[in-house]
């Protein structure tokens, strides 16, 4: 049995039904797209063994700290490291509560059977960059992580006049499909987030000299009335199951 379960069949001992913003048998998690695809994975095995219906709402990090802020109701966050920890200190989330999840790096994609730029060195990538037509990345102003850093690199590496002029902003979702609908010649982005889009051909990480990691965390809402539920559903994130999920979707697992 796994060493989450302790926690998760606690549940079970509740003699009272488990109330939350929008049912008894229901818990809602706010996801940052990056880990969303785990947090799904995790969700369903919570929901399998509890009995709890779990929805998975997911968009940027910047998105989600507005939808928090706005009022929305909602039982459990996972996002950005940094973005949590701003929400937790102006008392949207119950730090106590808070765990660090995972971590993942950005990466370079183009479109299956397009040639490779050579991106090992900061060299090589800076003209993989020049080189490239059309370079899709997250839209700052959406919130995405990804994009907040790549325009402060770009600029680092005396680029940024030329990459706005290439740059395919996108809002939100996923980056890489814009080399699949022929929009982008070079896709930026979260490397679990490349791996989802079939038709794109993950070239590797940006070089660790200029790599940017988000660390991903999880906290129970101060509202929600299903603590002890989304106490036990961030638990799962220790588990086998889940850290193996997270290596297959491109994320490293943070230390137990």
């Amino acid at each position: 049995m796994r060493s989450f379960c302790v926690s998760l069949f606690a549940l079970a001992s509740l003699s009272v039904s488990i109330a939350s913003p929008a049912s008894a048998e229901e818990l809602k998690v706010f996801a940052a797209g990056a880990i969303a695809p785990v947090v799904r994975m995790v969700a369903a095995d919570f929901e399998q063994r509890s009995g709890i219906h779990v929805t998975v709402e997911n968009a940027t990090g910047g998105a989600m700290d507005k939808r928090v802020r706005s009022g929305a109701a909602f039982d459990v966050a996972v996002l950005p490291e940094g973005v949590l920890s701003a929400l937790g200190k102006d008392g949207y989330l119950n730090l106590s509560s808070s765990r660090p999840i995972a971590h993942v790096g950005i990466a370079v994609a183009v479109k299956q059977g397009a040639p490779l730029p050579l991106i090992a060195t900061v060299a090589q990538f800076r003209k993989a960059l020049l080189d490239a037509p059309s370079v899709a990345l997250i839209d700052p102003k959406a919130g995405g992580s990804s994009g907040i850093y790549l325009e402060k690199l770009f600029a680092q590496l005396g680029i940024a006049a030329q990459m706005h002029a290439k740059e395919v902003l996108v809002p939100g979702g996923l980056v890489a499909e814009k080399l699949v609908d022929g929009s982008a010649a070079l896709a930026l982005h979260q490397q679990s987030e490349i791996l989802l889009v079939r038709g794109a051909q993950l070239v590797g990480p940006l070089p660790a000299a200029i790599q940017s990691y988000t660390v991903y965390a999880g906290a129970v809402g101060t509202r929600s009335g299903s603590a002890v539920a989304g106490r036990a559903f961030l638990t799962m994130f220790a588990g086998q199951e889940a850290r193996r999920g997270m290596v297959e979707h491109g994320l490293l697992p943070e230390d137990k």
